[in-house]
C-alpha cells in the first residue's frame, strides 16, 4: 500500500504491478490511495465528523491529510498508531467504496480471496443494503 500523492493513482498503480514479477503477481494485492491514506480515512466524511467531532465540511477537501491530522491532533511525535488503528476497525468500510482508489483495492482483495480460499466480508451487498 502506498499513496499516490500528487500523481494519479491509476498510474501509479500500474506502475507498481509492472515492477512486481510476473510470477507474484496472482498472490499480491496491490493499494494505492488517490493522494494519501487520508483519502481513504476520510471517505465517508458524515463518520469521521462525528468520530473526531468536527463538521462534515472541514473534510470535503481534495486533499484530507491536514484536517484529519488536525482532528486527530498527530504530531510527528505522537502519530497516534493506536487510535487509528482502533478507528479503522470501527470504520464503515463499506462507505469507503465510493472512493474509486479504495473500490480498486476493494475488488482486487475480493477476486483474490476467491482464489486462496479465503473469506471476506462482502461490503458491496452491505453498501446496498443501507442505501435502500
Amino acid at each position: 500500500m502506498r499513496d499516490a500523492n500528487n500523481e494519479n493513482w491509476r498510474d501509479v498503480l500500474k506502475a507498481d504491478v509492472d515492477k512486481c514479477v510476473p510470477q507474484y503477481r496472482h498472490i499480491v494485492a496491490f493499494a494505492v490511495c488517490d493522494r494519501n491514506i487520508e483519502s481513504w480515512l476520510c471517505a465517508d466524511r458524515d463518520w469521521i465528523a462525528r468520530w473526531t467531532d468536527r463538521a462534515p465540511a472541514d473534510f470535503a477537501v481534495d486533499d484530507p491529510k491536514g484536517v484529519f491530522q488536525s482532528a486527530l491532533k498527530i504530531t510527528a511525535w505522537d502519530r497516534k498508531e493506536e487510535e487509528i488503528a482502533y478507528l479503522i476497525g470501527k470504520a464503515p468500510l463499506h462507505r469507503w467504496l465510493f472512493n474509486k482508489s479504495f473500490e480498486a483495492f476493494y475488488n482486487e482483495l475480493w477476486l483474490k480471496s476467491k482464489t486462496v480460499a479465503c473469506t471476506i466480508e462482502n461490503l458491496r451487498d452491505r453498501r446496498q443494503q443501507r442505501n435502500e
